[in-house]
């Protein structure tokens, strides 16, 4: 993995993703559908940690599948922000803030997978 980082740190999709988790966490602090918030803060984690774990894992074919994972997760999060606007838990232009910054990292993670 060296040609693309020495640490998974330096990753800008890692970046994108920690970033993204923080707001997740901070826009649904208030939420009181613990089931709901602990799904969607999940799946926000579940990005940053797979392209860590992948990327820890020094071979491209496990990077690329961690990967594969962290996408998956990026698209849970928009589904669950979708969701979260529908009960009112976060406003229309919050969510659709997120969920455009996930599919940014969606895009990221794809672009960065076909580079391996």
């Amino acid at each position: 993995m060296a040609d693309f980082a020495e640490n998974f740190e330096d990753l800008q999709i890692w970046q994108q993703a920690r970033v993204l988790a923080n707001a997740i966490y901070d826009a649904v602090e208030l939420c009181r559908d613990y089931t709901f918030r602990d799904q969607i803060r999940s799946a926000a984690i579940s990005c940053m940690n797979n392209i860590a774990e992948g990327f820890e894992r020094k071979s491209p074919k496990d990077f690329g599948h961690f990967l594969d994972i962290a996408k998956g997760s990026s698209g849970e999060v928009r589904n669950m922000l979708y969701l979260g606007e529908d009960r009112k838990y976060l406003d229309a232009e919050r969510a659709e803030e997120l969920r455009l910054s996930y599919r940014g990292l969606s895009k990221g993670i794809a672009a960065f997978r076909r580079r391996l």
